[in-house]
């Protein structure tokens, strides 16, 4: 009873008034502190919104772009493939051409091959037969209709046409078969050309020497010497071949080849 009496006291009194005063302020604060929070949280909740949609937007950009990228990249790519298959057809049409050209070229050179072992052959059977009937070898000038004249002939065009093996095969037939002909000195000549065309300086150094030895009046003598200076140029003989070009000179002084071996003389004095 006590108790009750005092709870009526207390709420009566001033003091109460004032804890009931500041109960109710508190209260106002804190729902004032509770709105402001509300309203942060729904303005971040906007800019967070904002923000998706932004890195939405952006996301659907960059899906675009990629698209667009890809969409071009294969078709560069289809494009590209589409013209390595045209490189490809027109390389192949080259191929079989080239391979056509070849079979054409290597049945030509069989068919010169076999033209020419013909008639070396057919020319070794008349010169059997004509030692066979005991005709000695003379010095004249060959008739142009002759075996022995058509054989140079033959070792000549073989060399013009830079047949160069076959050509050093007919030379050194002739001059088995004709060792004392007028035309001697022009199948040695022909001999050492073939040999300087085939590299073989050395030799054809020296068949070159046997034209000046054996025919110093031969009208292959200045061409004779004018070929082993060649040679002595590829062999790296620089003194060697100056030399010879200065006896050439001095020896054939009207020879067609002087011009020439003036100016091989000149580039060869200008190296130090």
């Amino acid at each position: 009873m006590k108790k009750l009496i005092l709870a009526i006291y207390l709420l009566g009194t001033p003091y109460f008034a004032m804890n009931a005063h500041a109960a109710l302020f508190d209260d106002t604060e804190a729902r004032k502190k509770i709105v402001e929070v509300e309203t942060a949280m729904k303005s971040q909740n906007q800019a967070s919104q904002a923000e998706i949609a932004g890195l939405k937007a952006s996301q659907q950009a960059l899906e675009q772009r990629l698209n667009a990228v890809q969409s071009q990249t294969l078709a560069e790519m289809l494009n590209q493939i589409e013209l390595l298959k045209q490189e490809n057809a027109r390389l192949k049409g080259d191929l079989e051409l080239a391979n056509h050209t070849l079979d054409n070229t290597q049945q030509r050179q069989k068919d010169l091959y076999n033209d020419t072992d013909s008639r070396l052959r057919k020319l070794e059977g008349a010169t059997g037969a004509t030692l066979e009937g005991g005709v000695d070898n003379v010095s004249a000038s060959p008739e142009k209709n002759s075996q022995e004249f058509q054989l140079l002939e033959l070792a000549n065009g073989l060399s013009a046409e830079g047949q160069y093996k076959e050509a050093f095969n007919a030379y050194n037939k002739f001059l088995k078969d004709y060792p004392n002909s007028a035309l001697s000195p022009d199948a040695k000549y022909g001999l050492g050309y073939t040999q300087f065309a085939l590299k073989n300086y050395k030799s054809a150094i020296a068949t070159q020497q046997k034209v000046l030895d054996l025919h110093p009046q031969s009208a292959k003598a200045p061409d004779a010497m004018f070929n082993m200076a060649n040679s002595q140029i590829q062999l790296g003989q620089l003194a060697a071949a100056k030399k010879t070009l200065r006896d050439l000179i001095a020896q054939y002084p009207s020879s067609d080849v002087i011009p020439n071996a003036q100016k091989r003389l000149k580039v060869l004095d200008s190296v130090k």
